[in-house]
Parts: C-alpha cells; structure tokens; sequence
C-alpha cells in the first residue's frame, strides 16, 4: 500500500513547513505501507521554491515537488501532482496551512484493508487557529448516509459538505476525470459529487484526518451561505441531468 499526500501551495513560506513536518511524522507501525508527500508551487516569490529544495534534501519519507511560473487554481494544480502518483495510489490531499495528524495515513490504511472494493474515504476533522490552537465548537463530522443519493441530497441542501478530509484510490480519481480545471472555488466538492453519481458512497473512517487551520489568509474567507450556495448551483448546474433523474432538485428550490 503505497500513500501520496498531495498540496498545492501559493505564497506559504512561513506555513508549509509545519504541513510537510506533519506529514513526515507519520507512524505506519504496525502497517506495511510507504507514502511521499508532492508540492506544486504555483507562483509563490516568498522563498517557497527555496525551501523545498532544501526540504526535498533532508533525510525521510520523500517529498517531490515542482514550480510553475504563475498561480494555478487549485484543480489543475491537484491534477499535476495526480499524475505524478503510482497508479496504485492512494491519494490524500492536505491544504498548505494544515496539520496531517500522525496517524492518520495508519487509520486510513486500516479502513482500505477492512474495506476491500471500497474506493474512497471520508473522517472527521478539527479547526484550529493561526497558532494551532484548538478551536471549540467548531468540529466538523463526517455524515454516515445510507445511499449516494441520499448524500447527494444533503449536499445540494446545503447541509452537508466535504473538504479535504478525504481518501481516495489513484484509480477512482482517473475514473471520474479529476479535479475540474476551470471552477475557481468548491473544485473538491464538484470531484465528491461525480464519486457519488459513479455510485459509490465513502466509507465513514472513524478517525481525526488532519488539523484545519483558520486564519485570516484562508481561501475560504468570505464564503458565506449565499456564496457556497452559490458555487453549489455552478456543481449543479454541470450534472442537472443526472441530478434531476435522482429527483434531487437545484440548490433554493
């Protein structure tokens, strides 16, 4: 079993070295599986470059990365580091400001080997602040639904929703087609809708993925309920046929 940690990054010289500390200091024992972790950098002229050539050079598990000129979305950036994966892969995916918990790629691996057929999984996640402190009442928990339409439901209600707690197997993510190159926002979630209209719902992993840090930098400062609804319609909108076969209406109506 082999486990490839991807991020994208822009402009995080001063956060990126704690995600790739975190993801070095994952524990495997007692299972036998090996993991990289891959960093594009897209853009950044903060000395991000610099650092990862000297990271990449340290001794452990290895981290592969590359530059691009310009800013990349975050999709397109994702689907490079993709398809620089094993084809057996299991891909994780970590923003550039987040905590990997230590074993979290163990908890991970143990669900696949009890899940055998399954291709992806979602776990629960904790908020924390610009300094790693643990924000209270701000857990996000992963949902156990009974059918993928059932989740896909949830979803276009708008109550429900998937970041990057996930797990999913190289070969389900060549399936669907990847990440969409052109959606500026909620790229994740249009990628977790196509898995479910493929059929198959994740196993619910009960385990803390990672450590999602909330600071004034976020991606996802301003997004409110009217913008997510908003970039819901957009995921909408590109599978309304097969949406609306399910009897699973438009976001508002």
């Amino acid at each position: 079993m082999h486990f490839s940690v991807i991020t994208p990054t822009h402009q995080r010289r001063e956060l990126l070295p704690e995600a790739v500390a975190s993801v070095r200091a994952t524990v495997s024992a007692p299972l036998d599986f090996s993991f990289e972790h891959l960093i594009f950098d897209s853009g950044s002229h903060d000395g991000t470059a610099d650092y990862l050539r000297e990271a990449a050079a340290e001794p452990g598990p290895p981290l592969r990365h590359w530059q691009a000129p310009e800013r990349l979305l975050a999709g397109p950036a994702r689907n490079q580091l993709i398809q620089e994966t094993a084809p057996d892969a299991w891909i994780v995916p970590l923003d550039d400001d987040d905590f990997l918990l230590q074993r979290s790629l163990f908890h991970y691996g143990s669900q696949i080997n009890a899940n055998p057929g399954r291709s992806w999984f979602v776990a629960d996640f904790l908020r924390v602040d610009e300094h790693g402190r643990y924000l209270l009442n701000e857990d996000y928990y992963a949902w156990q639904f009974d059918t993928p339409t059932a989740m896909l439901q949830a979803i276009f209600r708008a109550e429900h929703f998937i970041q990057g707690n996930v797990c999913y197997s190289r070969v389900f993510v060549d399936a669907v087609g990847g990440y969409d190159n052109e959606l500026k926002m909620a790229e994740d979630l249009d990628l977790y809708v196509r898995f479910l209209l493929a059929g198959q719902l994740p196993v619910v992993c009960p385990h803390i993925s990672h450590l999602h840090r909330f600071h004034t930098r976020n991606v996802s400062i301003g997004v409110d309920a009217a913008t997510h609804n908003a970039d819901l319609r957009v995921i909408y909108d590109k599978y309304r046929p097969q949406l609306a076969a399910l009897g699973i209406g438009a976001p508002g109506e």
